[in-house]
């Protein structure tokens, strides 16, 4: 199995014999023979270059496994764990095989989302409760299970979205759910202070994933925006796993409860 070409610079072992569950490691299914890498997979690979054992955590079978064999063409050891994120027994279950497969866990990345309605007309209250339930409970439950799994002088690492720091969608759901998530990370830190376990969020803007083609697609002023960025081009899901690396790595060893924006500087201007 081929991986998208990553143009990074030579990986240095920043996670050189650490074990990491990423949940949401899988990529949504395409069409397009050319379609981009997404966030979870870049970071799960990521992971595995820079030395990580990978635990790739996923809804969806065949997207674990894809992800777990592109893990081991790193030349780590990668775990497909399947279930739904947001169900509390099948959230708890993934660390627990997590930790009993790998042996220990060092690390988490939580990597779920979806948007859903239209403006607050067009959004049941169905929609918006599935939006929050896996875009802010989802990263509840894997930091409730988690953290107590975790070694000490660990690390959990919450991927949002810009959406979180303005009203940047047609749904109002997924703004206030990634909004959430900036409230949430700043407990998982507090909590996990007295043990060194270190927890932050990373916020990627307008990324080039499969997911993002999708919302262009539905979204004319979407594609409009990227003219806005300041560094003139969309980001990759390999932009974002690096910070999610660097995150993870003993050289962010004093940030916790922070939020690193991986934007091109569009929340900037």
């Amino acid at each position: 199995m081929s991986e998208p070409r990553h143009p990074a610079p030579r990986p240095v072992g920043l996670l050189t014999d650490r074990n990491v569950l990423v949940v949401g490691a899988g990529t949504r299914p395409s069409d397009d023979p050319k379609a981009p890498v997404g966030n979870g997979r870049a970071i799960a690979v990521l992971a595995a270059r820079e030395g990580a054992s990978v635990a790739c955590a996923d809804v969806s079978p065949s997207a674990a496994a894809a992800t777990a064999a592109l893990v081991g063409e790193e030349g780590t050891r990668g775990l497909p764990v399947v279930g739904d994120a947001t169900d509390p027994g099948r959230s708890s279950a993934m660390v627990a095989e997590a930790l009993r497969e790998l042996g220990g866990l060092d690390a988490m990345v939580v990597n779920v989302g979806i948007g859903l309605g239209a403006g607050l007309a067009g959004t049941s209250p169905q929609e918006w409760m599935r939006v929050l339930s896996l875009n802010l409970s989802a990263p509840f439950l894997a930091a409730k299970y988690a953290l107590p799994a975790l070694t000490d002088g660990g690390a959990i690492v919450f991927v949002g979205s810009v959406a979180g720091l303005r009203a940047a969608t047609d749904s109002p759901a997924y703004d206030s759910s990634k909004a959430g998530l900036f409230g949430l990370i700043r407990h998982v830190a507090k909590e996990g202070g007295p043990r060194g376990i270190r927890a932050n969020l990373v916020v990627p803007g307008l990324i080039d994933t499969p997911m993002g083609r999708e919302a262009s697609a539905r979204r004319a002023s979407r594609s409009t925006s990227f003219a806005r960025i300041p560094l003139g081009r969309q980001g990759t899901a390999w932009e974002v796993a690096e910070a999610v690396a660097f995150l993870l790595s003993d050289r962010a060893s004093y940030i916790t409860g922070q939020s690193l924006v991986v934007d091109g500087g569009l929340s900037s201007v």
